[in-house]
């Protein structure tokens, strides 16, 4: 369950403009460089594991494969961490997906973004529009449940470590079970060694605890912030939503709010799945493979 043993990438570093090493995958080969290649963000605490078989789909896909960089934002995965934990940001992270633009030579790209990374995207639209040729939000938009954050603040503040990979498993069954029941053991399993780095044989939550810390300092009796601004420049570019049957962190009305906004953006829904879907799983691979096409 360790960086050693998967394949189908090649594992790379790039640096941030204030000098910490950032980690990435890159899938594919050299014969798809005059196709827009996908860039892929994930969620607060995760990684790039958590698009490797997304990745190696759409890397190796018979009709169009495309080059697909997986990225780890600062003090997730094989990234460095920050001494200044403030600097886990949004912001700051954004400067970050920048420099890996520039360090892999990427002018233009179609981005994945899942919860944070989608959230990332709206704040690249505005500071580097020219980079997004089309973009795929991941159960996020400009507007976020409070409930939803909340069960993402409590799960990640009140866990246990597991002991043993079996009890990973079984721990992220019993916290998401009845939201994925598209799921089945393969699926638990993959989803475990994306979230957790094998080190001695044990697993261990790949990111700075500092990340899942700051949640515990939001103030729910006040509103959270919205993205509108953010998202009318995502509504002038391709753009695809999916959104988890049972997700409680983006509802059906912000989805209708941002249907008015955009009437061109195509809605997925992830049925089985909550907050975040994995997205190699269908009916939702054959909808990206064919927005990612036309885009």
């Amino acid at each position: 369950m360790d960086e050693a043993r998967d394949d189908g990438f090649r594992a790379t570093t790039c640096q941030s403009d204030d000098g910490l090493r950032l980690h990435a995958r890159d899938y594919g080969g050299p014969d798809i460089a005059d196709r827009l290649p996908i860039i892929c963000l994930p969620g607060l605490t995760r990684n790039s594991r958590d698009f490797h078989q997304l990745a190696l789909l759409l890397s190796t896909d018979r009709a169009m494969p495309r080059r697909v960089i997986t990225l780890d934002y600062r003090g997730r995965g094989l990234s460095d961490r920050d001494a200044n934990k403030a600097n886990y940001n949004p912001g700051v992270e954004t400067r970050d997906v920048i420099s890996a633009c520039q360090h892999f030579a990427i002018e233009r790209a179609i981005f994945i973004g899942t919860s944070r990374g989608g959230l990332i995207l709206h704040l690249l639209a505005e500071m580097r529009p020219d980079l997004l040729a089309a973009v795929i939000l991941n159960d996020i938009g400009p507007k976020i449940e409070p409930s939803g954050l909340k069960r993402i603040r409590d799960y990640l503040n009140s866990a246990a470590p597991p002991r043993n990979w079996p009890e990973a498993v079984a721990f992220l069954k019993a916290c998401h079970g009845p939201s994925f029941t598209a799921l089945d053991e393969r699926d638990w399993q993959e989803m475990a060694a994306a979230i957790y780095r094998d080190i001695d044989g044990n697993p261990i939550a790949d990111f700075d605890p500092a990340i899942a810390a700051q949640l515990q300092m939001i103030d729910f009796d006040q509103p959270l912030p919205e993205l509108w601004h953010y998202y009318d420049r995502l509504a002038t570019m391709p753009l695809m939503v999916v959104k988890g049957e049972n997700s409680d962190l983006i509802s059906d009305k912000t989805l209708a709010k941002m249907r008015a906004r955009c009437p061109t953006i195509v809605i997925l829904e992830a049925p089985g799945q909550g907050h975040a879907p994995l997205l190699h799983m269908q009916p939702l691979l054959q909808g990206i493979r064919r927005f990612i096409a036309e885009a």
